[in-house]
């Protein structure tokens, strides 16, 4: 913890998560406010809105001529299919897809019929592909994403001479944020540099003071300081891989638990 935020360790009592409500009654917010005796509310901060198919078109993507699809979210998918629907665009039977989890193929399985040697899955992050790319090199790959997307794929394709063609197909927004002006919360949680920018489209007077800011990776805690607001929370650590472990983590220190 570095010298500017040692001293802000005031007792936790509600906090908000830059994110969807779980659907899961088991996830480990609610074990942590249950354990805690914690306000934990959920709000995303930032929304998502798809590109038309004229902007689409604006493009000049040919779908059909790519041999192979990055999938890296169910926003991505969701959008993806749509464009194709709308355009009346069948996958042939031997596209292949790369996709960035187990959760996003098993996902990808709503659209389409998986083969396995068909698919290749990451465990969670862009690098868990390149691997797979460097080994499917003579592909033509597409890249549906947003207009905020990270750098790693795009980065590693251009090095890496592999032929790749990134689609815009949904545009990342700050969703409106305005009913909460004058609501407080103790700790706010986010989870990319698009969170951060949207507390600040919603709030460009916003003052820290006494609340604490938690973040979930390193793009995210750089998003935090390049708006000299100071970062109490910071995950993955270590000792706290996860957000709650993380909150949990300052909660015991900050109520004296």
């Amino acid at each position: 913890m570095s010298k500017s935020t040692k001293d802000r360790f005031h007792p936790v009592k509600s906090i908000l998560v830059s994110q969807p409500k779980p659907s899961d009654d088991k996830s480990p917010y609610f074990q942590l406010a249950e354990k805690y005796n914690l306000k934990i509310d959920f709000r995303p901060f930032i929304q998502v809105e798809p590109v038309s198919i004229k902007d689409f078109r604006k493009q000049k993507i040919d779908i059909l001529k790519h041999t192979a699809i990055i999938f890296t979210s169910r926003n991505a998918i969701d959008h993806f299919f749509t464009i194709c629907k709308e355009m009346k665009i069948e996958m042939p039977a031997d596209m292949k897809y790369f996709c960035i989890s187990d959760q996003t193929a098993h996902y990808l399985q709503k659209y389409i019929v998986i083969r396995k040697r068909k698919l290749f899955v990451g465990q969670k992050t862009a690098s868990d592909l390149f691997d797979y790319f460097k080994k499917h090199k003579s592909e033509k790959y597409l890249f549906p994403c947003s207009d905020i997307r990270k750098d790693e794929i795009p980065t590693y394709m251009s090095k890496s001479n592999i032929e790749f063609t990134e689609a815009i197909i949904y545009h990342t927004v700050a969703a409106d944020l305005s009913d909460l002006r004058d609501i407080k919360y103790d700790v706010l949680a986010f989870f990319s540099p698009s969170g951060i920018k949207s507390l600040m489209t919603n709030f460009p007077d916003f003052k820290q003071n006494n609340t604490r800011i938690a973040a979930f990776g390193p793009t995210t805690a750089e998003a935090v300081r390049e708006e000299n607001l100071l970062l109490d929370i910071e995950a993955p650590m270590p000792n706290a891989p996860s957000m709650t472990g993380a909150l949990e983590l300052y909660i015991k220190k900050a109520n004296n638990l």
